[in-house]
């Protein structure tokens, strides 16, 4: 059979320094997956995060997560043969001056005073002590919806009604905006905060070079996950088809869902492999419906768009080196699009209602916005009357949505690449499709 040369998928052009397409609002309702896990994940986080557009301080865990993502595109673009460990730690440098100049502030994180806050004990609410920095997003193994074939809400509650009475917890009295009385911190936040941010370096570190040596320490950690991505792929045996690449498609007549795909190889015989690489740790069981919950929508998409159901969707936890392979079915995507299209009707009801009620968790500890949240004393600002100025925010518990999460748009599925294919049966290390 002759290579597969991919049709171009439904996406935008570049239309601002952000990624390519995201300054073009939908009219209509749309759905990403960071946005669909927000609003399973909590109605009012989804609120804060996509109608209000609460501004959120990136984190030292997530800033390197875009790093080691930007490391890993800039990489495909050597020749095979130089697609090496020393070439990859080589190009950590480089790629995070390039982040620092497009995002100025990212440098303050390793600045003196900005270190995390000590691992939280216990508090009555959700286990850990109040803290004064604030939370970055939660860890993608936990952050992410529930299974995806469970459309909309568990039985018995409706979409954006928060369980805290069923479960006992009677939100706190609050007054204007705002005006939480503490913030309360995951002792999982602060560990990876901590390891992320460089905390452990300043132990050794003489006086007056702490920034140094906490900059010095995130370099390394970064590299330290390039490790783990040379143990599970061999990149001189992979030709992407396609990386950092906008997919779009309508369903139901009027839902857009649309993403940005890590990489996408194709095979010869024309099958796709849908890769997304994770900085965090490989989530446990229990928790890899909701992993996978990504890479189902991608695979939507693709399969929506190309008319061919990925053959493989891979997970790289690059922590871990660990690799979880899937592979979907027609059957199984079309329960999942019911599931997007029900959770669009929710989203779509709850803004119609303006009723976005916290839904309280052990996430709350990951959270940037308990200042607004009544279960912790705050009050959400007033709902929008007109939408919030600025493009969609699609930012991942891993990383950042901001220009440097992209390569520039003339690297952006090129033709050679689209046409380049990729034999995913190749045994390269975990390189077999399964």
């Amino acid at each position: 059979m002759t290579a597969f040369s991919p049709p171009q998928a439904s996406a935008s052009p570049a239309t601002s320094a952000g990624r390519p397409g995201l300054g073009d609002r939908p009219a209509g309702p749309s759905l990403s997956p960071s946005r669909a896990a927000d609003f399973k994940t909590c109605p009012l986080l989804f609120r804060f995060r996509t109608i209000d557009k609460l501004p959120e301080q990136p984190s030292a865990d997530q800033v390197r997560g875009t790093l080691v993502h930007a490391v890993l595109e800039r990489l495909f673009d050597l020749p095979a043969e130089s697609r090496t460990p020393e070439a990859a730690a080589a190009l950590v440098m480089p790629e995070w001056e390039r982040l620092v100049g497009n995002e100025p502030e990212l440098a303050a994180l390793f600045a003196p005073g900005a270190a995390p806050a000590s691992p939280p004990a216990s508090h009555p609410l959700r286990g850990t002590v109040p803290a004064t920095a604030p939370a970055g997003p939660a860890p993608a193994d936990t952050a992410g919806p529930a299974p995806a074939d469970t459309a909309g809400p568990a039985p018995g509650e409706s979409a954006g009604v928060s369980p805290a009475a069923s479960a006992g917890v009677a939100p706190a009295e609050s007054a204007g905006v705002g005006h939480a009385t503490a913030l309360v911190r995951d002792p999982a936040a602060v560990a990876a905060e901590a390891d992320a941010a460089g905390q452990l370096a300043l132990v050794d570190a003489p006086a007056g070079a702490e920034e140094a040596a906490r900059l010095a320490a995130f370099l390394g950690s970064a590299r330290e996950l390039l490790t783990g991505y040379f143990a599970v792929e061999d990149p001189q045996r992979l030709e992407p088809a396609e990386r950092e690449t906008l997919v779009s498609t309508t369903i139901d007549e009027e839902l857009l869902i649309r993403g940005y795909i890590d990489r996408l190889d194709v095979s010869p015989a024309g099958d796709l492999r849908v890769v997304d690489y994770k900085t965090g740790g490989a989530p446990r069981e229990a928790f890899e419906g909701r992993a996978l919950f990504q890479l189902k929508f991608y695979a939507l998409v693709l399969w929506r768009t190309r008319g061919v159901v990925p053959r493989v969707l891979r997970l790289l936890y690059l922590k871990d080196a660990e690799v979880l392979d899937y592979s979907p079915d027609a059957e199984e995507l079309e329960r999942f699009e019911r599931t997007l299209i029900a959770l669009s009707n929710a989203v779509e009801r709850a803004k119609r209602d303006q009723d976005f009620r916290p839904k309280p968790s052990r996430l709350c500890g990951w959270c940037s916005h308990q200042a607004f949240c009544p279960e912790f004393g705050g009050t959400p600002p007033p709902f929008p009357t007109a939408p919030s100025v600025g493009p969609p925010s699609d930012a991942e518990p891993d990383r950042l949505s901001t220009p440097d999460r992209l390569s520039t748009p003339d690297r952006l599925s090129t033709p050679d690449r689209l046409s380049t294919p990729v034999e995913l049966s190749a045994p390269a290390r975990n390189d077999a499709v399964a």
